[in-house]
């Protein structure tokens, strides 16, 4: 894990469908519809000024397990994060 790594256990409504997640201290995107929140620079920092929500492009295999590809709809950023057990994988087939 990174050393610029900030734990940060919140729970939020999702701004995209509303659905309310609990987090976990590593959640970045809500299960059900697999959307983010562009907010940080390293994980957990809370530094990112943008604020944009971030849409589910793609996903892809990785060694153990897959990751969403994120892109922020108010400044193109784009990130990996990883799939966790508790998300709704059908929505991967919309992707």
């Amino acid at each position: 894990m990174s050393q610029k790594f900030i734990k940060n256990q919140e729970d939020f409504g999702c701004e995209h469908c509303g659905h309310e997640v609990k987090g976990n201290g590593y959640t970045n995107h809500c299960p059900e519809c697999l959307w983010s929140k562009h907010v940080d620079i390293n994980p957990g920092d809370r530094a990112a000024a943008c604020g944009g929500l971030m849409r589910p492009m793609s996903f892809e295999k990785r060694a153990e397990g897959f990751d969403i590809l994120h892109q922020c709809v108010s400044c193109d950023y784009k990130k990996k994060n990883k799939l966790v057990p508790n998300d709704n994988l059908a929505r991967l087939s919309e992707l």
